[in-house]
């Protein structure tokens, strides 16, 4: 092989390596000139219409609306929540689902209200109470996705929700 080919190639097979949202396939990350990562899609339906773009919280496990958030900061208080103390406001929002009474849309829409809403909700399993959440949220949502947003979106990673067209694009955060 010629040495400058043989260069290049050594080049472009140190931009790859493995990413655990491809069940260890090689993935691009960045080239060496720092050009945008190679983004993982998803497709699902639409449950409230928008596009928002932003860093993605991730909870492993169903969140309660009333009496497991505070509206007015935006942060998750069940004590026995993962993500207790963490703040939801300002981000893509992924999650299994709603659990709790019918209050959980009311306590949505507090946030909305308040200025502390997710820019955008992924979730998992439709129910009533996370549908009329994401409505009277009034943040772009989707479900129904072709793969589990819970193991291929991490936190921190950035997320782009196209509800309209039930397309996610997620770029996955640089390795730490």
């Amino acid at each position: 092989m010629n040495p400058r080919h043989a260069s290049a190639l050594s080049a472009s097979l140190a931009s790859l390596s493995p990413d655990p949202h491809e069940n260890g396939t090689v993935t691009a990350h960045a080239t060496a000139g720092g050009e945008p990562r190679v983004p993982l899609e998803l497709r699902g339906r639409t449950v409230v219409p928008g596009t928002a773009e932003g860093e993605a919280l991730v909870s492993p496990e169903t969140i309660s609306g009333w009496g497991g958030i505070d509206p007015a900061r935006g942060v998750i208080t069940e004590r026995r929540h993962p993500l207790h103390g963490q703040s939801f406001a300002g981000k893509v929002l992924v999650f299994p689902g709603a659990k709790g009474s019918s209050g959980w849309a009311g306590f949505f829409q507090s946030t909305r209200l308040l200025g502390t809403a997710p820019l955008a909700m992924i979730y998992v399993t439709t129910t009533t109470k996370a549908a009329l959440g994401a409505v009277v949220t009034r943040v772009p949502t989707v479900t129904g996705l072709d793969q589990d947003p819970l193991t291929v979106i991490r936190t921190g990673d950035r997320v782009r929700v196209d509800a309209d067209n039930g397309l996610i694009c997620v770029y996955p955060a640089p390795p730490q």
